[in-house]
């Protein structure tokens, strides 16, 4: 048997060779103190002994055991490794052993049975440690897997017991093997998913007066509604399965765990005294098979809808720390834009004045070559500045602290503003800028620094990128109660991939190292801005035939 350090309910792997502590905020001390082994084969000796006196229903087969679920979830709770395996193992079958001898069972029969419990115990441990290493059964998938563990373990065993029962004429072997295996499974499932799911925060959580009031109440109205379905015959028990899913909804897996294993005694042990749901003219083994049978087919399955909701639960709250995470880091990064873009701007301010001055010879005689080198280094330093600018408004756009003033705009002459100064810029020498507005009324009601500021930037985009096309159009026209702006160019076109890029910030689509000038920090400003006015912004293209980029503004 290979045996691998034990997991906590939160994933969380305990490094090898370290003591069975609380080394997680779940981890419960209780299961880490020095005794809880010793307790433990307390315990399993004291249900072996009371199982075996009062619940046997098959010959021998006993159909409630408990004992096997509280061995398994201390178990895969405390390992330490192999020397701690070896010896809670030791524990386990003396105690076994000792219940079974002083519940009355002659000496090879104890043996038999101690050796098939604990070839069961085992089997299930080891699978769990295989097929659900992180024991995390307030997950949908950890708690699938653990319930799988438990149905699969018992039955070697089972099959074993009823098998060696059978060679000396002793009960039916197909009903034998089927009490033991239901009623073994029953208990790994319900009490080991109990001891797994019981952790610090757990614990804490009920410790609370009017959790553990809510708990006593939906606990106490299950009860109720089971004595008056199957007791005193109230035709009640349709409201069974609708208080299993509030508790699901309100207690979680440890809440439902509970409530499962009072059922399962309720039911089971029942059947064995001759009352319960199959109390009516059936044997008694067979009203324990049925009576089995409903918990784990009716009832057991709640069980996943505690785990899926806890889960549901545990990934909100993440994914709400994740929120408040990624907004102070966007505000930190805000911050940090905004204060480099202030230090920018002065140095920058003063590179500009000296590049003039040295430009236009007030500095001293001045060569052709020192006057280009003069005027490439204020061109630079704009370039610079520019961009200090659009950090600056980045970043105040992005904390919400840009102020707009939404003022009826005539977009057509706000249109043509943009296209007298784009026609002056190098970009545009050889290309047509035409403009066209369709219909009157253009009205829109917006900033109109902003959408100056906004549409000149397409405008250079067009120029810049476009300019293959040898032509820009800008055009206005009215779409319901909007105003649509367009800047179309005739140039290569953009890919989807990059369509979808378009406005992250800092992303130059793979331009960085070409002769195209620019920081992709313009469109990023762009829709933020028409954001802020009320208004959206996108992009039309398809490679090698232009691309237009809209704006909606509000009609004024």
């Amino acid at each position: 048997m290979t045996m691998s350090p034990a997991l906590d309910v939160k994933s969380k792997v305990r490094p090898p060779g370290a003591p069975a502590v609380a080394l997680e905020a779940g981890r419960i001390d209780l299961f880490a103190h020095p005794m809880v082994p010793v307790a433990t084969g307390m315990a399993v000796a004291v249900l072996v002994a009371l199982a075996v006196g009062y619940a046997r229903t098959s010959g021998l087969i006993v159909g409630l055991w408990a004992a096997g679920g509280v061995a398994v979830a201390v178990w895969l709770r405390t390992s330490r490794g192999r020397q701690h395996d070896l010896a809670l193992g030791a524990i386990l079958a003396g105690s076994i052993l000792i219940g079974e001898i002083v519940a009355g069972n002659p000496p090879a029969l104890s043996m038999l049975f101690t050796a098939t419990n604990m070839m069961e115990i085992v089997t299930a441990v080891v699978l769990a440690r295989r097929f659900a290493p992180t024991l995390n059964v307030s997950s949908l998938t950890g708690i699938v897997r653990f319930l799988g563990c438990a149905a699969l373990a018992p039955l070697p065993a089972a099959v074993l017991s009823a098998g060696a029962l059978s060679l000396f004429g002793d009960g039916d072997l197909i009903e034998a093997v089927q009490t033991w295996w239901f009623g073994h499974s029953l208990g790994i499932a319900l009490i080991g998913c109990l001891g797994l799911s019981l952790t610090r925060s757990t614990l804490r959580s009920f410790a609370r007066p009017l959790r553990a009031l809510e708990a006593l109440v939906l606990l106490g109205g299950l009860f109720l509604i089971y004595a008056l379905a199957f007791l005193a015959h109230v035709p009640v028990g349709v409201f069974l399965a609708p208080m299993l899913f509030l508790i699901a909804v309100r207690l979680g897996v440890a809440g439902m765990s509970f409530s499962l294993v009072v059922l399962a005694v309720l039911a089971i042990g029942g059947a064995m005294e001759g009352y319960g749901p199959y109390s009516q003219g059936l044997a008694s083994g067979e009203q324990v098979l049925r009576a089995q049978m409903l918990v784990l087919i009716a009832f057991v399955p709640v069980l996943l809808v505690a785990a899926l909701l806890e889960e549901r639960d545990r990934l909100a709250d993440r994914a709400k720390l994740g929120q408040i995470r990624a907004e102070k880091a966007s505000e930190a990064k805000s911050r940090l834009l905004a204060n480099v873009a202030h230090e920018i701007k002065s140095p920058v301010a003063g590179v500009i004045g000296i590049g003039e001055l040295w430009g236009k010879g007030q500095l001293g005689p001045v060569t052709p070559q020192q006057a280009e080198m003069a005027d490439m280094l204020v061109k630079t330093a704009r370039q610079v500045e520019a961009l200090a600018h659009d950090l600056l408004d980045v970043a105040r756009a992005e904390a919400g602290t840009v102020k707009v003033e939404l003022r009826p705009t005539d977009v057509p002459g706000l249109l043509e503003d943009v296209r007298r100064s784009a026609i002056l810029r190098p970009e545009a020498r050889n290309v047509a800028i035409d403009l066209l507005c369709e219909g009157d009324g253009l009205i829109a009601l917006a900033d109109s620094q902003r959408v100056v500021q906004v549409v000149g930037n397409l405008v250079t985009n067009a120029l810049k990128y476009g300019a293959s096309g040898e032509r820009v159009l800008m055009r206005a026209s009215r779409v319901d109660d909007w105003i649509r702006i367009e800047v179309t160019d005739f140039g290569p076109g953009l890919t989807a991939q990059k369509q979808a890029q378009l406005f992250e910030p800092f992303n130059r689509l793979g331009l960085e190292r070409s002769t195209i000038e620019g920081h992709g920090v313009g469109l990023a400003l762009a829709k933020r801005l028409v954001e802020l006015q009320g208004g959206s912004i996108g992009v039309i293209s398809a490679p090698g035939e232009g691309a237009t980029f809209w704006i909606l503004l509000p009609k004024a």
